[in-house]
């Protein structure tokens, strides 16, 4: 229970100096700050692989799989590194609902940050129902698997063209209790105006953000079980994942459209994910070939997206664009 409470903690301390320190001012975040910012977030997050190996090492904590310390930070580092890749779909959603409400660059930050806030939220609560679901129901990993197979399917027959903020039943929910302003004010939730208190856009694309990221949840929380069953390890490896994702909103948001085959990369992790859960219980896959294969995958996408992107670029200049 010590080892929770402190890492709570510790992601507290981390989001108040975020928003209370290093931005406590609206401003546009450059690309450079922000590719600092990622550069800070994925160092703590694989500088604490180190905490997990002295944790599990040392015996600090629970350890219901009775795993090594090097055991545990391989679990950890792939958890991570899937649940990071899944995110990049997300991002390509969080940069459409700004771009349909209009958040001014400034204010971004401020709907990540507590969309992330939310996010963290909910994700714990998911994952502790996963968690007491595989733990009660052995055969739920099916389910799970066939989930990740059918999302790996659909990531690959559709697009991200068909996205709808307006279409979002959350709005209507906003719409029906509060009054929605028609301006930003400011970086306001709320305002109040003759003793009525009003939403504003700002509140509407935040809860539109807070609704998407759950559905991604869906999807990308169940593939880490494929990973490891510790509830330590998924909780933290997720969080991770998840508190760097805005500052690297603000370095992939422009130029996630130019990585076109890194979508095939993560219906291969899906699918990869997938099929390792469903013969679980008959063979199994170790963590490293596991992470391995991840970040073989995630390369490929990256190096086979860059060089169409690059072989374009000159096929445009020779044409004379």
């Amino acid at each position: 229970m010590i080892i929770w409470i402190a890492f709570i903690a510790l992601v507290i301390v981390l989001l108040a100096l975020d928003l209370g320190i290093f931005h406590k001012s609206p401003h546009a975040v450059s690309t450079r700050e922000a590719l600092g910012w990622t550069t800070v977030w994925i160092a703590i997050s694989l500088a604490f692989s180190a905490v997990v190996y002295y944790i599990y090492e040392n015996a600090w904590g629970a350890n219901p799989e009775g795993l090594t310390g090097r055991q545990a930070v391989l679990e950890y580092l792939t958890g991570y590194v899937i649940e990071k890749s899944l995110s990049m779909d997300n991002i390509f959603v969080m940069a459409v609902i700004f771009a349909y409400f209009k958040i001014p660059r400034p204010y971004q930050h401020r709907v990540l940050f507590w969309g992330i806030l939310g996010a963290i939220v909910f994700r714990g609560i998911m994952i502790g129902v996963g968690v007491v679901l595989i733990q009660k129901f052995e055969w739920i990993i099916y389910f799970f698997g066939a989930l990740l197979l059918y999302s790996a399917y659909k990531m690959l027959t559709s697009g991200h063209e068909n996205i709808e903020p307006n279409k979002n039943p959350v709005i209507l929910v906003i719409r029906r209790f509060f009054p929605v302003t028609s301006q930003f004010e400011g970086e306001q939730f709320f305002i109040k105006k003759r003793n009525v208190r009003a939403a504003t856009p700002l509140f509407v694309a935040l809860m539109v953000i807070e609704t998407s990221d759950i559905m991604f949840a869906v999807d990308s929380i169940p593939a880490i079980f494929a990973i490891t069953r510790d509830p330590f390890l998924i909780f933290t490896s997720n969080i991770f994942a998840i508190l760097g994702l805005r500052s690297m909103y603000f370095v992939l948001a422009a130029v996630l459209d130019k990585f076109q085959y890194l979508k095939y990369s993560l219906v291969f992790i899906l699918a990869f994910v997938g099929i390792k859960m469903l013969i679980s219980n008959y063979i199994h896959i170790p963590a490293w070939i596991s992470l391995t294969v991840i970040l073989v995958a995630l390369t490929a996408g990256v190096v086979f997206s860059w060089s169409s992107y690059q072989a374009m670029r000159t096929a445009e200049k020779e044409k004379g664009f």
